[in-house]
């Protein structure tokens, strides 16, 4: 059994239905998203979780020990990828998430978010689900173990909806390989909804109100259904 990440909790509302689990990037923690909360505005109460990446040496920064989802051992990151390292984390979150439909929060109503490396997880993860999920946000991201999607991904993932988003002018990861990633997931038939913005690696103003935007269709979209 996998263990429980350490974690930030915030629930913006009484006994919420709907779960965010939301990644932070290479060498943050999870209150580095938490003001997240404070800036994006739902119908419904929903529950933030922000969990903290264990540390681990990261190759490219000379084996200096973060908070890493995954070692990054090339500059080149849609190249030679830490595979195991993506392995674990992807089962880190499934924790989570499991955890939370223990809590009696409908998979369905589960979102993955995250940013940069949390991205990529967030996005690898939600794939590989055997169950649809609410949604999952890109931030500023790739897909991870681009080759294995053919023959890893389920096929029940394709429902659940991608929000996509990138700075053109991103010198950390590209915005050539996320557009490379949103192809190889339009070309698998997933819903991919996506932004681009004229920022390098960091999230704009206008980003924050188009997340705000898509999460609120999906919830209210959901609380129809």
């Amino acid at each position: 059994m996998t263990a429980i990440l350490s974690h930030i909790t915030l629930d913006t509302g009484k006994n919420p239905e709907y779960s965010i689990i939301w990644l932070h990037g290479l060498g943050a923690d999870g209150q580095d998203w938490v003001p997240i909360v404070e800036e994006i505005h739902l119908p419904v109460a929903v529950r933030y979780i922000f969990p903290h990446a264990p540390h681990r040496p990261v190759t490219i920064n000379g084996g200096y020990v973060m908070r890493a989802w995954y070692d990054i051992i090339s500059e080149d990151i849609g190249a030679r990828q830490d595979v195991i390292g993506v392995r674990v984390s992807q089962t880190q979150i499934e924790a989570l998430i499991a955890r939370e439909v223990a809590r009696g929060i409908k998979p369905a109503n589960i979102f993955l978010a995250g940013f940069s490396q949390g991205g990529a997880v967030a996005l690898h993860t939600a794939i590989r689900q055997n169950v649809k999920l609410a949604g999952v946000l890109v931030l500023s991201a790739y897909l991870p173990l681009a080759d294995k999607l053919a023959s890893e991904a389920a096929s029940v993932s394709q429902q659940t909806p991608i929000f996509m988003a990138h700075g053109r002018n991103d010198p950390i990861v590209p915005c050539a390989l996320g557009i490379a990633s949103r192809e190889a997931l339009l070309a698998s038939a997933y819903k991919v909804e996506w932004h681009e913005y004229s920022m390098e690696h960091t999230v704009s103003a206008q980003e924050l109100r188009d997340i705000q935007s898509w999460l609120t269709a999906r919830l209210v979209d959901m609380t129809k259904g």
